[in-house]
């Protein structure tokens, strides 16, 4: 790993950066930091990589016990990994509830105890995409706003915790937003799929330089964004 300390740019660590909402996010945070590109799949990871300004690779399966060396500074660290699934509390078995809590809850949680004392170090700023889920429930959607709910719990526990050594941390909450996970949910739902009803990465991705460009004086401690046309 590239030694921050002699880096021109502040340091930032997005994970699931590989498609979708992170990778949108890596390249608006691209403009202005040097980039850790957080995925699983190395050669996924490598083309956003080569496509930032400055920028490296972190390839790390965030469930296991062994990670990948952090930097000593870390400015920002979006959490945008997780996974979608699950459907009636009836309907939906263990493993289920078990690997969206282990990816959307548990690997966040560790992942963060690595990282503070990289983040205490730069007065960093935590962001967390949540979801409208981690806000309301609805039928069929206990499994993932059961573990977005958590890491709100989590993230909110977080902001208090660290304030005394100047770590912030953003919640944001997105609607719909045009994926690939959220088209698999929407033909699990049984609809046809229209991006009227979505917004796009890049609209979360703005909504995160909106937390990360604020003096660090104050923080966004939570912030929704959500299409203007609902179901």
């Amino acid at each position: 790993m590239t030694s921050t300390a002699a880096l021109p740019r502040p340091v930032a660590l997005v994970t699931g950066a590989s498609r979708g909402i992170g990778r949108a996010i890596a390249e608006e945070l691209g403009r202005t930091h040097h980039v850790l590109v957080g995925g699983r799949d190395a050669g996924a990871v490598a083309e956003v990589v080569a496509a930032l300004p400055s920028a490296e690779a972190f390839v790390a399966d965030l469930t296991a016990e062994v990670l990948p060396p952090l930097p000593d500074r870390l400015d920002t660290l979006v959490l945008s990994a997780g996974v979608e699934d699950g459907g009636t509390v009836a309907d939906t078995d263990d493993a289920t509830w078990r690997h969206v809590f282990e990816v959307n809850v548990f690997s966040v949680a560790a992942l963060l105890r690595r990282a503070l004392p990289a983040l205490r170090s730069a007065h960093g700023l935590v962001v967390a995409i949540n979801s409208g889920s981690g806000l309301t429930s609805a039928a069929g959607g206990g499994v993932y706003s059961g573990s977005k709910f958590a890491l709100r719990a989590l993230t909110d526990a977080l902001r208090e915790e660290e304030r005394p050594n100047g770590v912030r941390v953003t919640s944001i909450h997105p609607g719909r937003v045009d994926t690939d996970m959220q088209r698999a949910l929407v033909a699990r739902e049984g609809h046809d799929y229209d991006t009227s009803y979505t917004i796009t990465p890049e609209m979360v991705a703005a909504t995160v330089r909106v937390a990360v460009d604020l003096p660090s004086t104050g923080t966004v401690e939570s912030l929704t964004v959500r299409p203007m046309r609902r179901r």
